[in-house]
């Protein structure tokens, strides 16, 4: 999953984009309103955490701009304005939820599970595909029962697999999903990671379209 951090304030967003990348989120950082409209029109995110304190442009007003611009990306406001005036103006103007400064980051990422499940479409945190299971509060991996180790970069390529199985996503939208601003990536990486995964969840599980991308699929193998 990839999130796009909007805070101004540098020792809670070194924390958190440090605190969500253990989590096996992929995060981008930027540090003021302007820059987070910006980002937004080149690059999708499956969810924003959104300061309301911002300088150049404040967080209200970038929601308010994303929402006019048809951008649904769901969005978690993170802010230190608790009164109930302030959150009924955020979440009528277009937020999927709130969270008053200071948090736990227990409760923070039980929020964002909710938030992805409901884009996915999802009622649970576990996903399921054939014979897998992906217990994605826990980071767990099952197939037909037997529990499978993966690395943070598997889980988190499977886990965008999984959300949408049948699903074709290219080699770029898939680098999009596990690798932020500041991660090199090799010209080799999706292929090499795949090849890790098919060894854990099958050979024929992860199938290609040549020309097209990956797709993970739901036909039960023998």
């Amino acid at each position: 999953m990839r999130v796009l951090l909007v805070e101004d304030d540098l020792l809670i967003g070194e924390s958190l984009q440090e605190s969500l990348q253990d989590e096996a989120y992929t995060v981008d950082w930027v540090k003021d309103g302007r820059d987070a409209i910006l980002t937004l029109k080149v690059q999708e995110y499956n969810l924003i955490l959104l300061d309301l304190g911002l300088p150049e442009i404040d967080g209200m007003n970038v929601l308010q701009t994303i929402r006019s611009a048809n951008i649904d990306t769901p969005v978690l406001i993170l802010t230190a304005r608790d009164q109930l005036t302030d959150r009924i103006k955020g979440l009528d103007a277009g937020a999927d939820d709130y969270v008053t400064k200071p948090f736990e980051l227990g409760e923070l990422l039980a929020r964002m599970r909710v938030l992805a499940r409901r884009a996915q479409g999802h009622t649970q945190n576990m996903l399921k595909v054939a014979d897998l299971e992906l217990d994605i509060a826990n980071k767990r991996l099952k197939r037909a029962g037997e529990s499978i180790e993966l690395t943070a970069k598997e889980y988190m390529l499977l886990s965008t697999f999984m959300a949408a199985p049948e699903k074709v996503f290219s080699k770029s939208s898939l680098e999009d999903s596990i690798y932020d601003w500041s991660s090199g990536v090799e010209s080799n990486a999706i292929e090499f990671l795949i090849h890790a995964l098919r060894k854990k969840v099958g050979q024929k599980r992860i199938k290609n379209v040549r020309g097209m991308g990956w797709y993970i699929s739901e036909a039960q193998l023998q």
